[in-house]
């Protein structure tokens, strides 16, 4: 039976899995290498946790494409989520170590006045 927790497990296993593929202890991280050209072609200014929305959108989006249940689009979708919940608390925990091309969005417009 396909639970929350069973989810949460093969999103973690994924995740791990990656780690070897990408040679990297702390698994894929490539998000925030990946954002950066990104910008530097487009002139845009995403973040990192802008880009794992993007794609925790579009697994969320193949999951609802057809009917049924389609367990890559679920895992993936949830690990994306976590990654962009990291994302997301590195930019308060290390503002420093968070690329930024544009303006800095960390910010409220309150506290960056």
């Amino acid at each position: 039976m396909t639970t929350a927790q069973s989810i949460l497990e093969a999103a973690a296993g994924h995740m791990q899995a990656r780690a070897a593929t990408y040679d990297n202890p702390e698994g894929e991280r490539s998000m925030g290498k990946a954002v950066q050209a990104f910008n530097a072609i487009t002139g845009r200014d995403l973040s990192e946790a802008e880009g794992w929305l993007l794609l925790s959108v579009l697994k969320n989006v193949r999951l609802f494409q057809r009917p049924g249940y389609h367990a890559d689009s679920a895992e993936d979708a949830v690990a994306y989520g976590a990654l962009l919940a990291e994302a997301k608390a590195r930019e308060v925990e290390q503002p420093a170590a968070v690329p930024y091309i544009g303006p800095d969005r960390r910010l409220s417009k309150e506290a960056s006045q």
